[in-house]
């Protein structure tokens, strides 16, 4: 491990890779990046993919590990919490957190990428090719096989370490899947629900036309719309919808006259405010929206990261975060390794790497598939906003006794995704379980005494909870 004249191989120069290839570069070793795609600093890029995204505390904590977190920062649009559009247009406003200072930041994915490259590429040791497509990997002999997108041309390359940061459709990963030397286990599951991006233009002074601190939801029960804000006073909107179930669904959308009615209907308030609605829903692609689990992630000298290794849908804003994420603990193992110098191979630093992150991916991966009902379904529910107060209240009052399953997931980058999850369920069932027993009495404006009593029996529940649920192995 001490060889930095090792040459690393990162297939994928997307928010993964280009971070990756950054630590790596600043640890001393050298990197070469391989992305099939163009330039998107010089070639305007869009897949279908979303185009901004939600940063929070992992995240920054692994831009903070790499000295870019300020950088992000200057690119990033803070939001305080959903704000709520019901079909009649009213709105009304659910904060993240109740502690002061706690927010999401909506970020371009194509601005902070970019950012990533042109601190990676500062280091001597680091190259990024691209428009070179990865075919396969001969995970045997550490070979990968490209072709130059450019000039049609096949080669490949030898590498000592290959990563594999290339995304939900890992070529790294199919050859995981293709070996039949080892056991590997691998499930992809979709929702039947896909997703259309929009766009709210800037106003004529190029303002914003909604609140730019909020991220914007339109809950309908089946399916929702939301919105969030880019730094030229647009918003990217998203619709999720099923495919083929219910009224409105993407395979009968496709006429002028009903994609006019589905909005007229669904979404008026956001229909006034989009006016390419027509051109853009027809000529917008419509992406899936999918989980992906494997195991193992490595096999001798490569490694799946990010999305490669566990894809998740987007609705609790962690997909980008829980990438950053692997690299900070990658970035941890390679310490422990290096520092107590106890074995000299990739294949044993990756083996402890998985069974340090694979519980925390594979919560978050839950987690997102709950929060897509909760943002859908419960977040205009009246026993959801009274639970919502209530953790809002505690937080504010009690900032460093209590921390909403939000919050312990986006919040507090310390603990592992599995313990968030955990506790949070079993706090959220505590909480619930209280209201619907109307064990705890609440009202607007409740005294401090008044929520140190709630706060004690959410807390004993939980405790028992966790017993029982410890007790079931659950």
């Amino acid at each position: 491990m001490e060889n930095k004249n090792e040459n690393i191989l990162i297939i994928g120069a997307g928010l993964c890779g280009s971070l990756l290839a950054l630590r790596l570069a600043q640890r001393g070793y050298k990197v070469a990046v391989y992305e099939s795609r163009p330039d998107l600093r010089k070639v305007a890029i869009s897949a279908g993919r979303s185009i901004n995204l939600a940063l929070s505390d992992r995240g920054l904590k692994a831009l903070r590990l790499c000295g870019v977190e300020e950088k992000a920062r200057k690119i990033c649009i803070p939001m305080k919490g959903r704000l709520m559009h019901d079909s009649l247009g009213n709105t009304f406003a659910s904060n993240y957190s109740g502690r002061e200072g706690e927010y999401i930041n909506s970020v371009s994915r194509g601005d902070l990428n970019a950012m990533l490259l042109d601190e990676a590429e500062k280091h001597e040791n680091v190259t990024i090719y691209f428009n070179q497509k990865c075919e396969k990997v001969d995970i045997e002999n550490n070979t990968v096989f490209f072709i130059d997108e450019i000039t049609s041309k096949e080669y490949s390359i030898s590498s000592d370490v290959i990563f594999g940061t290339d995304g939900a459709g890992s070529v790294l990963r199919k050859s995981y899947i293709s070996e039949r030397n080892f056991l590997f286990s691998y499930s992809q599951n979709y929702l039947n629900h896909g997703y259309k991006e929009l766009e709210i233009p800037s106003d004529s002074i190029g303002n914003h036309q909604i609140s730019k601190n909020y991220l914007h939801i339109w809950p309908r029960g089946d399916f929702m719309l939301i919105a969030l804000p880019n730094m030229d006073g647009s918003f990217t909107v998203t619709l999720f919808l099923s495919y083929d179930e219910g009224e409105f669904h993407f395979n009968n959308l496709t006429t002028e006259e009903t994609i006019t009615k589905f909005f007229e209907n669904e979404f008026p308030d956001a229909l006034a405010l989009i006016p390419n609605i027509l051109e853009e829903f027809t000529s917008n692609p419509t992406g899936p929206l999918g989980t992906i689990k494997c195991s193992p992630w490595f096999y001798k000298n490569t490694l799946l990261l990010g999305d490669a290794a566990h894809a998740i849908v987007p609705f609790y804003g962690q997909g980008m975060n829980a990438s950053f994420e692997d690299v900070f603990v990658l970035d941890e193992i390679l310490n422990h390794f290096e520092c107590n110098r106890e074995i000299e191979d990739w294949n044993s630093v990756f083996k402890t790497y998985q069974k340090a992150r694979k519980k925390d991916t594979d919560a978050i991966a839950d987690l997102a598939i709950d929060n897509f009902y909760e943002m859908r379904d419960h977040v205009a529910n009246s026993m959801f906003k009274e639970k919502r107060k209530i953790e809002m209240d505690l937080e504010k009052h009690f900032p460093a006794h209590y921390f909403s399953k939000y919050s312990l997931v986006t919040f507090n980058e310390h603990i592992g995704y599995e313990e968030a999850m955990k506790k949070g369920r079993a706090q959220d069932k505590a909480l619930l379980n209280l209201i619907a027993g109307e064990t705890v009495q609440t009202h607007q404006n409740m005294t401090r005494d008044e929520l140190k009593i709630i706060l004690d029996k959410i807390m004993t529940e939980t405790g028992e909870i966790l017993k029982e649920d410890s007790i079931a192995k659950l």
